[in-house]
């Protein structure tokens, strides 16, 4: 992708969406449709405006064949969505809801973060229903967590955006150091 933000998502059959990941700018998505020769198993959509780079799978398959260093790399970059969905099945598996949402948060403040003085905002829209889809859990939840951390001073969350206000202080929660 050369620029924007692209959301991977997949829907459970009662219809629940869930986030897998968000895509930006300079990263690939899509290879394991290249590679495996089915459809592409997520729903890809834009948050906002994006411009990127597309080859057909038989003309990606031909190019990976005349240059075997592309073929690596694609699959560098499937080991890599692997580990990072072995963590995520993890953190669902047996982390606390608040540490799920802060390490969610500290993801995409990796990925898009604009820093603002001592705050990171998370540089895209945001939704609290988006959070609660990446992390596994209840609108309610999110809502409720991040009021709690509004209340802190940890985070600033207005209408689709967040801004981590404290970035050691929500590191403190996602890795369950003592304060």
């Amino acid at each position: 992708m050369v620029n924007g933000k692209v959301k991977l998502t997949q829907l459970t059959e009662e219809g629940q969406q869930i986030i897998l990941r968000y895509v930006s700018p300079g990263e690939a998505f899509a290879v394991i449709a290249v590679l495996s020769k089915i459809p592409y198993p997520v729903t890809a959509s834009t948050v906002n405006r994006v411009s990127l780079l597309s080859w057909e799978d038989q003309v990606m398959l031909e190019l990976m064949k005349k240059y075997p260093q592309l073929a690596i790399n694609s699959l560098s970059i499937l080991a890599n969505r692997i580990q990072e969905f072995q963590d995520r099945f993890r953190e669902l598996a047996t982390e606390r809801v608040e540490r799920r949402i802060a390490r969610a948060l500290l993801r995409l403040a990796s990925q898009t973060g604009r820093k603002i003085d001592q705050s990171i905002l998370i540089d895209f829209t945001l939704s609290r229903k988006d959070l609660a889809e990446m992390t596994g859990t209840t609108l309610y939840t999110v809502s409720r967590t991040l009021s709690q951390w509004e209340k802190d001073g940890l985070v600033s969350s207005q209408r689709e955006q967040v801004t981590i206000l404290t970035p050691h202080q929500l590191v403190v929660i996602a890795e369950e150091m003592s304060k």
